[in-house]
């Protein structure tokens, strides 16, 4: 019931918007305007620590109010409102309508209130530990709340807090890749990487002879080092070496007391366990992590699409695809990234690692190609090629998706078993989410395939070996399908959205018991997060946190111990659990 009234609080808090007092209420952290609240003095100070790269805070829709709209920037703030890169380069907004509540959304003004509400009020562009350091303790002496910001992809709001000091770690870009790394229980290439380093930093057209590559994103601009790996992170690369949790060699973080440390297998082994797969900016602050590197060579790759002419067909047609999964899955590296709508199905992406010729990516379509003309189904846009490496791969591929910041998302993992033996009731379920969504914009369902057993990758998925949650590693494919949202969308139809998210999991969960979320493609408010998200993972990662951070300064939605330390309160200060 605990985790229950924490959703509704913050529900209440994101309807009500942000204020502040005069005075904090016992056991809660400061907000502008209370009368504890560090001085300017005081942040003068950390600006001077921290070598100037002390941030104050601006909403982004600021031009757009009165007093003192500026009619030209307002529009170019409104053109620009969806645009990945406005919320890469910014050091407090993240990508979520949902998390900025629209507070200071520019669609709104003139007249009314511009606040930054539930986005940080000061941040520091992190440029090396020292940096964070400084924050760390600036935050835990003056009792501030504190949040980590990489680069703005959060769809659990765990970057975005009211009256937070954020540290930005977005231009931590070392990559330095490592011919030989020598560990406890690796010796060979390695890369490490800054927390800020995105896919784009790791195949620069440059570097593209060092014939190396890395596990990250199918998104280009999700940084790797930070969520995307501390909460697992797959990849169109996992089928032939897992999830990015499972290459970390080491970490290079930043604890609650202000400590510097190396978190390996053989310094803080329960910490390095902990931060790989145990979810994002919990336990530590991420300043840089190593992982295993992996000899390049060609990749094949293959996509087509075909369009939703007669319901019935078309879901035969879906359905028929997944059984195919289940024969592509037994291929060594084989990915397939599909979307799945009311209107047609599309398969984005296929990879095959290491390949020979085109015919190693499109051989293994042919026998559903044949099941696709026996229904009388046409494929357009059927395409394939081979490629001198990965990155020319992605370029072609993955890379020219286009991803929205203007949806919430909600998500499951698909075990093989229910593929195997109840498809009806899957189909029937995401037949309902893409056609029954219209109300709220409708709705698009993604999936990826991915093959991260033992039996395919070894040790690293050995149950215990990460914190990954273990439903990882049973599961045929990982999906989301997310509300896609109007730039002026009123906060009642984000609310809206978000209930219908959460209402077409809980579906989803009832034909896949024990299937798990990928918690980075997931609902903060998810009643059942703890199993979801960690599963028997848990209580172990719990000890982790009371051990590291026994005062929960590093505070998170649907976070291991959130509901257990702090809570929001009405004006969104968070206050501690009674």
């Amino acid at each position: 019931m605990k985790q229950n009234r924490v959703a509704a609080t913050l529900f209440a808090l994101l309807v009500a918007g942000i204020g502040s007092s005069v005075g904090a209420p016992p056991n809660c952290r400061y907000l502008p305007g209370d009368a504890e609240w560090p001085s300017p003095a005081a942040w003068a100070e950390l600006n001077q620590t921290v070598g100037g790269r002390l941030i104050a805070s601006r909403p982004l829709g600021r031009p757009c109010f009165e007093p003192g709209v500026d009619a030209a920037e307002c529009a170019v703030t409104k053109a620009e409102w969806t645009f990945l890169d406005t919320y890469l380069k910014d050091p407090v907004h993240v990508m979520s309508p949902y998390w900025m509540n629209n507070s200071c959304s520019p669609f709104l003004g003139p007249s009314g209130e511009c606040a930054l509400g539930n986005i940080a009020s000061y941040a520091i562009n992190v440029n090396n530990a020292q940096d964070a350091v400084a924050g760390v303790r600036f935050a835990q002496a003056n009792n501030v709340r504190l949040t980590i910001k990489n680069t703005g992809h959060d769809f659990l709001g765990r970057a975005a807090g009211a009256g937070s000091l954020a540290l930005w770690t977005r231009n931590l870009k070392e990559v330095t890749y490592l011919n030989r790394y020598r560990g406890c229980n690796y010796t060979g290439p390695a890369a490490r990487l800054g927390a800020g380093v995105q896919h784009a930093d790791l195949y620069p057209a440059e570097n593209r002879g060092r014939r190396f590559r890395v596990v990250a994103g199918s998104c280009a601009t999700v940084g790797v080092t930070g969520g995307f790996t501390q909460g697992g992170g797959h990849s169109a690369l996992s089928s032939k070496y897992g999830l990015s949790a499972d290459q970390v060699l080491e970490w290079e973080v930043v604890t609650a007391d202000g400590k510097h440390i190396t978190a390996s297998p053989s310094e803080h082994s329960d910490l390095y366990w902990a931060l790989r797969g145990g979810g994002a900016g919990n336990y530590a602050v991420a300043i840089s992590m190593t992982v295993k590197a992996y000899p390049d060579g060609q990749v094949a790759g293959a996509g087509f699409a075909f369009a939703n002419e007669d319901g019935t067909t078309y879901w035969a047609a879906v359905s028929a695809f997944f059984r195919h999964l289940l024969v592509l899955d037994k291929l060594d590296g084989y990915v397939s990234g599909f979307t799945i709508t009311a209107l047609g199905f599309s398969l984005v992406f296929a990879l095959a690692p290491d390949a020979k010729s085109e015919d190693d990516i499109s051989g293994p379509l042919a026998p559903f190609f044949a099941e696709l003309q026996a229904l009388n189904v046409t494929v357009t846009n059927n395409r394939a090629s081979l490629h001198p490496n990965y990155a020319s791969w992605f370029d072609a591929f993955a890379g020219q998706v286009e991803y929205s910041t203007n949806n919430s998302v909600g998500g499951r993992l698909i075990p093989r078993t229910v593929v195997q033996d109840d498809l009806p009731s899957l189909v029937a379920a995401l037949r309902d989410i893409a056609e029954n969504s219209t109300t709220v914009g409708g709705s698009a369902i993604n999936g990826v395939s991915v093959n991260v057993t033992e039996a395919r990758i070894g040790a690293a998925a050995v149950p215990g070996a990460s914190a990954v949650l273990p439903a990882w590693r049973d599961a045929l494919f990982t999906l989301n399908f997310g509300i896609p949202l109007a730039e002026d969308a009123e906060w009642d139809v984000m609310r809206t959205g978000q209930r219908w998210i959460n209402e077409k999991q809980d579906r989803l969960r009832a034909v896949t018991p024990g299937g798990g979320s990928y918690m980075n493609e997931a609902t903060f408010d998810n009643a059942n997060w703890k199993e979801d998200y960690f599963g028997v993972n848990y209580e172990a990662l719990r000890a982790v946190k009371d051990k590291y951070d026994p005062e929960g300064l590093f505070w998170a939605n649907a976070a291991v111990g959130s509901d257990a330390s702090w809570q929001p309160a009405a004006d969104g200060r968070l206050c501690r659990v009674q």
